[in-house]
């Protein structure tokens, strides 16, 4: 019962961590100003979510349930539960991110259409 918990509380932590890291990937893009994804972004993105779920199932397994703990299986089982929610997380951010965005804007930089939602909200 203890794996259950432990991989629960990892899994919370991936998918609070994965959300986080893609705002602020996205929010760097744009402080950049770079016009595609950068790929470097993701990586560290990554390792930082599978740092942060190695902590937490560590701390989980080690000193509240007081068993062993295998490190070197953990960060494969670990990598393998963050990669597809990675990239699951990050489809629906950019889908988020293009629905509300504030406007279109043509290739020589000038406003086409201001989104309509954000009208509303303002």
């Amino acid at each position: 019962m203890g794996t259950v918990f432990t991989y629960l509380f990892s899994l919370i932590a991936i998918v609070i961590a994965v959300f986080v890291t893609i705002h602020f990937k996205y929010e760097l893009e744009r402080m950049f100003r770079e016009k595609k994804e950068v790929v470097a972004f993701h990586i560290c993105n990554v390792t930082i979510v599978l740092m942060t779920a190695y902590i937490v199932h560590a701390v989980t397994t080690v000193y509240i349930f007081g068993n062993t703990f295998n490190w070197l299986l953990q960060i494969f089982i670990l990598l393998f539960m963050i990669l597809p929610i990675y990239t699951i997380g990050h489809i629906h951010y950019k889908n988020y991110r293009f629905i509300n965005r504030k406007y279109s804007i043509s290739e020589n930089g000038k406003v086409l259409v201001i989104n309509e939602k954000y009208l509303r909200r303002r």
